[in-house]
């Protein structure tokens, strides 16, 4: 298993409001406040570099808003992922273009910095790899391959789907097939009204109106889902107890700059001095988690591993094992 799911090109799916143009290509007409022209750019490509800046800048400055009217559906997927972690089941992310990268990037940066597996968090992207480096527009219409790329999902769990405009076809064919084998299913989209939101068990609606430039979704409908996401794996991760306090205690250490951050973190949690934290570290395997409860309950390394261990790998929960009679 690979974080990256290889998808197709090419299907015959058809969805409403699709047409064939008189060359014989398909054209699909989205109904989206993303592809609305925005009233106060309209005038964008007579300004100067300044000015088209500040345009921009001010069109961004209402994506957060966006994300924070979103919490209490994004609390609600939240919590099937951390249901669908702590039972046994995987997280699977599906998306193309913009919305499957961010899927991507947020699947890849997730072990490193929370040591959770890889394969606990698989990103699909319409298209496969290369259309991660590369522009591969035709794919995102295959529904066929969504639903291929989906077959491996199970009842255990969960499937969210990234789609700005809230139509994607390959999202859309993931997302019923992972429904059908009893998976919870999410979208993310900055379509309040998609269509496809009615069909899933969590909508998570970005409302982040018009673009500067009308459909294009790289810019406030892409910075939402990132905001979003980032809050979301970040919360799940909280919840599933892969930090103590706002410290990122189970993170890999994988190079010299991690490994100055986990002393620093052993540091500030415990009070104790740099060198008896990296000894500390060191005698523990290099795993932070270990040494800080070593530090904090004043114990060998040996039984705080135990106790890291025993509490599937919570801080506080081994603390708790080991302060409480």
């Amino acid at each position: 298993m690979t974080p990256f799911q290889a998808g197709g090109a090419g299907s015959d799916a058809r969805e409403g409001g699709t047409r064939h143009a008189a060359s014989g290509g398909r054209m699909a007409f989205v109904e989206s406040p993303t592809e609305a022209r925005n009233p106060r750019t309209l005038d964008i490509d007579t300004l100067s570099t300044a000015e088209v800046l500040r345009r921009i800048a001010d069109e961004d400055a209402l994506v957060p808003a966006a994300v924070a009217a979103a919490v209490p559906e994004l609390a609600r997927a939240v919590d099937l992922a951390v249901g669908a972690l702590r039972g046994g089941g995987r997280l699977h992310y599906f998306g193309s273009g913009t919305s499957g990268r961010i899927a991507a990037q947020d699947a890849a940066e997730l072990p490193p910095t929370f040591g959770v597996e890889p394969e606990l968090v698989v990103a699909h992207h319409a298209g496969g790899v290369g259309a991660l480096l590369r522009a591969t527009e035709g794919v995102e219409d295959d529904e066929a391959q969504g639903a291929r790329d989906a077959a491996e999902v199970t009842g255990a769990d969960l499937a969210v789907g990234l789609a700005a405009s809230g139509r994607t076809p390959y999202v859309a064919g993931a997302l019923r097939t992972a429904a059908r084998a009893g998976a919870p299913t999410v979208l993310l989209t900055a379509n309040p009204a998609a269509e496809l939101g009615r069909s899933v068990d969590v909508l998570v609606a970005l409302d982040t109106g018009p673009e500067v430039l009308a459909g294009s979704t790289r810019m406030k409908a892409g910075s939402a889902q990132k905001m979003a996401l980032n809050a979301f794996s970040t919360a799940v991760m909280i919840r599933l107890g892969r930090t103590y306090s706002n410290l990122m205690v189970a993170m890999n250490a994988t190079n010299a700059k991690l490994r100055g951050r986990a002393v620093t973190m052993l540091a500030q949690a415990s009070g104790a001095g740099l060198d008896a934290c990296a000894d500390v570290l060191e005698r523990s395997g290099g795993d932070t988690r270990v040494a800080l409860v070593s530090l904090l309950a004043e114990v060998p390394v040996e039984a705080a591993a135990e106790a890291v261990g025993a509490a599937g790998g919570s801080v506080r929960a081994a603390l708790r094992r080991l302060v409480e009679p």
